[in-house]
């Protein structure tokens, strides 16, 4: 790549590379995006134009907005010792309050009753890390989506800098979920990988630690965690990737409303719009995925 500066090393060169193939793939997933990379070099993802502010909907009648969500589910809703509701999804339900002026309640519900709860007018939104997909919308509709879903291969720190392409993983072993979404794309995707598939996340995790694999493939976000704790931070790294289809991984995530609640799902999208715009969103990314998933 003829642009990259003449004393570039090969390490800066292929960061460098990787940032750009980031950004081509949100550039396609959200043609309007700005992505930034935050000073320690995290990619924070971008959904909204900066270039077109949304048109202010009408506010008079919303005095209040009661959001339904789940609390186990860290770190995007979980309930602290105390029982106060936290989390990247319950800071960011606050802050779209904040930027309307209204008042707002979060209350956690099990994850399985949280829709019948919405449309039984136990609440107005649901903002519990629910992808959308076929599926869901056949019951709901979204906001636009705040974040993605990308899968990712993780592998111990001796082969995290090499790439991961079918060709590169052509008779190798992968670690993966059995049964999962990943599974289905790395056997559509990479036939030649040798898919070696575990019971959950932290037997696929388990399994990296102990050396029985030196790659896995599997959901970005968790990943993303793991290798920031203790545990991974010093043992693997994320090799490549990000990988991206709705087919396999959803759409998103999006706050939910009732189906045909149109007026709601527009004053949403114009809240998060504005906090995009002031950085509120870039801040509360970067205080709960500091190491980033994408």
């Amino acid at each position: 790549m003829g642009f990259l500066p003449a004393n570039c090393s090969a390490r800066r060169a292929s960061h460098f590379k990787a940032k750009l193939v980031l950004m081509a793939i949100l550039a396609l997933l959200c043609p309007y995006a700005q992505p930034l990379f935050a000073a320690n070099g995290t990619f924070v993802p971008s959904f909204w134009d900066p270039h077109h502010r949304v048109a202010k909907p009408d506010l008079s009648g919303l005095r209040s907005l009661r959001f339904l969500t789940e609390d186990d589910y860290p770190p995007f809703h979980f309930a602290l010792p105390d029982g106060t509701l936290s989390g990247f999804d319950v800071d960011l339900a606050r802050a779209i309050c904040d930027e309307l002026k209204i008042t707002c309640t979060i209350q956690a519900r099990r994850f399985d009753t949280l829709i019948d709860a919405l449309n039984n007018d136990q609440g107005d939104a649901l903002m519990a890390a629910i992808r959308i997909d076929p599926q869901t919308r056949a019951t709901l509709d979204f906001s636009g989506p705040y974040y993605t879903m990308p899968a990712r291969f993780a592998a111990s720190t001796a082969v995290a800098s090499a790439p991961a392409t079918p060709e590169s993983l052509r008779g190798k072993t992968v670690g993966v979920e059995a049964k999962s979404a990943h599974e289905a794309y790395l056997e559509r995707f990479f036939p030649d990988t040798i898919r070696k598939p575990y019971a959950s996340q932290k037997a696929l995790r388990d399994a990296l630690l102990k050396g029985e694999i030196d790659t896995i493939f599997a959901d970005g976000i968790s990943l993303s965690l793991w290798l920031n704790s203790p545990e991974g931070r010093n043992c693997c790294g994320f090799r490549d990737g990000p990988f991206f289809d709705p087919r396999f991984f959803g759409e998103g995530v999006g706050i939910a409303v009732r189906k045909g609640d149109s007026e709601l799902r527009e004053i949403l999208d114009y809240a998060l719009a504005e906090l995009a715009a002031r950085g509120t969103y870039t801040d509360l990314y970067l205080k709960y995925f500091p190491l980033g998933f994408f």
